[in-house]
C-alpha cells in the first residue's frame, strides 16, 4: 500500500486512466477524502478533454470523391504554340483557356468551400464537446469538494471498487468506480436511487470513471447499480450488482 504522500502524485495518471488496477483502487479511496487531489484531477481531466476535442479530423471520404468527379469534367489545356509574332501573354492565356480556367476555378472553389464549411462544423462540434466536458468536471468537483460532502465505499458482486459522494447542500451525488468491466455490446450499466424500496433511474455508464448522478438524492437511502439493455430501463430488469447504503 502506498503512503498518502505517494498517492498525491497519482492525480495526473488517474485522470489519464494510466494507473494499474491496484494503484487506481488505492487512489480512488484516497480521492474520496482528499480535496486537493480532487481539484487536481478536475483540472487534468478538463485539459485532457480539451486536447481530445482539438485533434484534427480527416475530411470525409465523399469529399475526396466529389472533387475527383468534378476534376474529370474539366479538359486539360492544349500546349501553347508560338505564332511567330509577339503577343500579350496574359491576354492569350485568358482567350485560349478562359472557359476551362473558369470551370476549374468554380470546381476548386466549390471543393475548398465545402471543406471549409465541414471543418467549421467540426470545430464548432469540438468546442461544444469541450464546453460540456468542462461543465461536467466543474459539477463533479463542486460535489466532491463541498464542505458537507460525505463518502461511502463498497464493491460490486464482481469485486469492482465503488464510491458515492453526496452533498446535502448541493443535493447532488457522484458515483466513482474502478475495476468495473466494460459493458457488453447492447448493454449498459445503470445507476439507481433507492427511495425506500422504489428504484429511481440516476444515470448510465459503460465502464470505470466518475459520473454525476442524474437527479437529486433527496431522501434516497441507497444507490444501486444494475446491468440493463442499451439506453437504460425505467425500472431494474436484473438483480443489483451493488446496493450501497448512503450516509444518514
Amino acid at each position: 500500500m502506498r503512503h498518502e504522500e505517494d498517492l498525491h502524485a497519482l492525480a495526473g495518471a488517474y485522470a489519464l486512466d494510466a494507473l494499474a488496477p491496484e494503484e487506481r483502487e488505492a487512489f480512488l479511496v484516497h480521492l474520496g477524502r482528499c480535496a486537493s487531489c480532487t481539484a487536481e484531477v478536475s483540472g487534468f481531466s478538463a485539459t485532457a478533454a480539451r486536447l481530445a476535442a482539438a485533434v484534427g479530423v480527416p475530411a470525409p471520404p465523399h469529399m475526396k470523391q466529389a472533387v475527383l468527379e468534378q476534376v474529370d469534367t474539366v479538359r486539360q489545356l492544349p500546349p501553347h504554340v508560338r505564332s511567330g509574332r509577339p503577343v500579350r501573354l496574359g491576354t492569350a492565356l485568358v482567350r485560349k483557356a478562359g472557359p476551362f480556367a473558369v470551370a476549374a476555378s468554380v470546381v476548386a472553389a466549390a471543393a475548398f468551400g465545402g471543406v471549409a464549411v465541414w471543418q467549421h462544423q467540426q470545430a464548432e462540434q469540438a468546442r461544444t464537446q469541450a464546453q460540456q466536458a468542462d461543465r461536467q468536471v466543474q459539477a463533479l468537483t463542486a460535489v466532491m469538494t463541498a464542505p458537507d460532502a460525505k463518502t461511502v465505499h463498497g464493491r460490486t458482486s464482481s469485486g469492482a471498487a465503488t464510491s458515492v459522494v453526496t452533498s446535502a447542500g448541493l443535493n447532488r451525488a457522484v458515483f466513482l468506480s474502478t475495476g468495473l468491466p466494460k459493458a457488453d455490446a447492447g448493454r449498459t450499466y445503470q445507476l439507481w436511487f433507492d427511495d425506500n424500496g422504489t428504484m429511481r433511474p440516476a444515470g448510465l455508464l459503460q465502464a470505470d470513471g466518475a459520473v454525476l448522478m442524474q437527479g437529486d438524492p433527496g431522501r434516497a437511502r441507497a444507490v444501486g447499480l444494475t446491468l440493463e439493455p442499451e439506453g437504460g430501463s425505467p425500472q431494474p430488469t436484473s438483480s443489483p450488482l451493488m446496493l450501497l447504503r448512503l450516509p444518514a
